[in-house]
């Protein structure tokens, strides 16, 4: 999810207006903040759920005229022997707070969450502030904390934060058995301050520390810069209130230096607010076609349209990756379905289910899954995402992880830290020789002509700034010799043909 949302009270319903042909538009009121982002990003000024929420009126009971209420006889049993008898002062409101834990750890679904007050409190914050963390959306899965995406140009993505990275420790403590919403209140914290994470990341035997400076989370959420042959990159990052009005002014500017086709790149990308997502897929999709569809439990699903505004009339491809989530993957799928775009990458990460919040009268907040979403030809993506019309996948330099510049390594060293730094000595052209975690005289020559283009002592010691221009070296190569945006490139101009 994203970081911020508004007070759950404010929410309303979409209004749904019939045209003359019985179709059905969603409008959503500019108020309404409707989550549906993926993870939870780590700021001090708000935690939120990895959620797409729909503003809805319906009402949580806690028992229902047909509920077997000898179960909650039980309950209150239980509540009476543990007030009664614990050896310790227990209060009502833990032991409260505990109960609705339970019930939703028993879905056993890492959307549904029960945040107390004071988790609640950083919740509340406007997602159109800025927010000081690492600027990482997180998910709890399979009783682990898992990264979904790092914020573009946040501490996360400068430290080489990857999707799929599981979080084991923060600080020194184990994250075993703690929620999502526990691990970001661990996590966030003041600008210029630092967390040390234990990492384990996909095929690697040991576990990294990855220790990340603490900064202000960037709301800038596109960018776009021009390519060559007047083709238009823009990145999307997230989907926030001001997201739709920051791509509008973007494809203005672009449209002035002479665009004459569109990369939309929503790598990353972990989704964000559901009006925002639909705005944008109204620029690619005509009026009257389907954009998306909500199925509440027991009913047929309802499919939402396209409504009339500007649309875009250039070429476009779109690009998608496994941190492509949520609001992203509505957009994917109105693009992919119902406007036949086509899409580079790799398969997007698969959430396809609905949350409700509703906030109790003491701060606390609940959300709940109530629905499913489906692609406009009616797919549901849950769990399996969605795959692109063009796989490309990235190098492996580009999945190296990040080097902690406060470790020392020089000749004699042996490590897989060792075995990485060499690997991006070699990608950002540097000869470190045979990459085999033993740091010897070729490896201590290789980063002594790194400190000499960078102007940093030629001592052949990696460590504090070395490492920070080694691997800004490594980025700044990722970002230019970036084969799904070449590829996707190649389809604009094709197009243009």
């Amino acid at each position: 999810m994203d970081e911020n949302e508004k007070d759950q009270n404010t929410q309303q319903p979409p209004e749904k207006q019939p045209d003359p042909g019985g179709r059905r538009y969603v409008k959503i009121k500019p108020f309404v903040l409707l989550m549906m982002a993926f993870g939870l990003i780590l700021a001090t000024a708000g935690v939120t759920f990895f959620a797409l929420t729909v503003g809805d009126d319906k009402v949580v009971e806690v028992v229902s005229p047909q509920t077997d209420r000898t179960q909650f006889k039980k309950l209150f049993d239980a509540y009476d022997a543990v007030k009664k008898d614990y050896y310790e002062d227990i209060t009502d409101e833990e032991l409260v707070n505990g109960a609705i834990n339970g019930m939703i750890d028993s879905l056993k679904d890492p959307y549904s969450d029960y945040l107390d007050e004071v988790e609640a409190e950083h919740l509340n914050e406007s997602i159109s502030s800025s927010f000081e963390g690492i600027g990482a959306e997180i998910q709890e899965r399979n009783s682990h904390i898992v990264i979904v995406s790092p914020i573009k140009n946040s501490p996360a993505e400068k430290a080489h934060l990857q999707p799929d990275d599981v979080i084991l420790e923060v600080d020194g403590k184990s994250l075993q058995g703690v929620s999502s919403s526990e691990a970001v209140l661990m996590i966030r914290g003041e600008k210029g301050t630092s967390v040390k994470l234990k990492i384990q990341r996909a095929g690697m035997d040991e576990p990294i520390d990855v220790t990340v400076v603490r900064d202000v989370i960037p709301i800038e959420t596109v960018y776009a810069e021009m390519l060559d042959n007047q083709v238009a990159h823009i990145q999307i990052s997230s989907f926030s209130e001001n997201t739709y009005k920051e791509l509008l002014d973007a494809i203005d500017d672009m449209e002035k230096d002479g665009m004459e086709g569109m990369i939309v790149d929503v790598r990353q990308n972990p989704g964000g607010l559901l009006n925002s997502a639909i705005d944008i897929s109204n620029l690619f999709v005509e009026e009257g076609k389907p954009l998306f569809q909500i199925e509440d439990k027991g009913k047929k699903p309802e499919i939402y349209y396209a409504k009339s505004g500007r649309k875009i009339k250039t070429p476009v491809v779109l690009m998608i990756d496994g941190g492509s989530a949520s609001a992203s993957e509505i957009l994917t799928g109105a693009m992919k379905e119902s406007a036949g775009i086509k899409s580079v990458g790799e398969h997007s990460f698969g959430k396809g289910t609905v949350q409700t919040p509703r906030q109790f009268k003491d701060g606390s907040n609940l959300k709940l899954t109530t629905s499913k979403w489906l692609t406009p030809d009616g797919n549901w993506i849950h769990e399996k995402g969605i795959e692109p019309d063009f796989p490309v996948d990235q190098p492996e330099y580009a999945k190296l992880p990040y080097i902690n510049p406060e470790t020392s390594m020089e000749e004699g060293t042996t490590s897989m830290t060792v075995l990485a730094a060499e690997e991006m000595l070699e990608a950002v052209g540097y000869d470190p020789g045979k990459a085999d975690g033993i740091f010897d005289e070729q490896t201590e020559e290789a980063v002594k002509s790194l400190q000499k283009d960078e102007g940093i002592e030629a001592d052949g010691v990696l460590s504090g700034d070395t490492t920070y221009a080694l691997m800004d070296k490594l980025r700044e190569k990722i970002k230019t010799d970036d084969p799904q945006l070449k590829k996707a490139a190649e389809l604009v101009r094709e197009q243009l043909k």
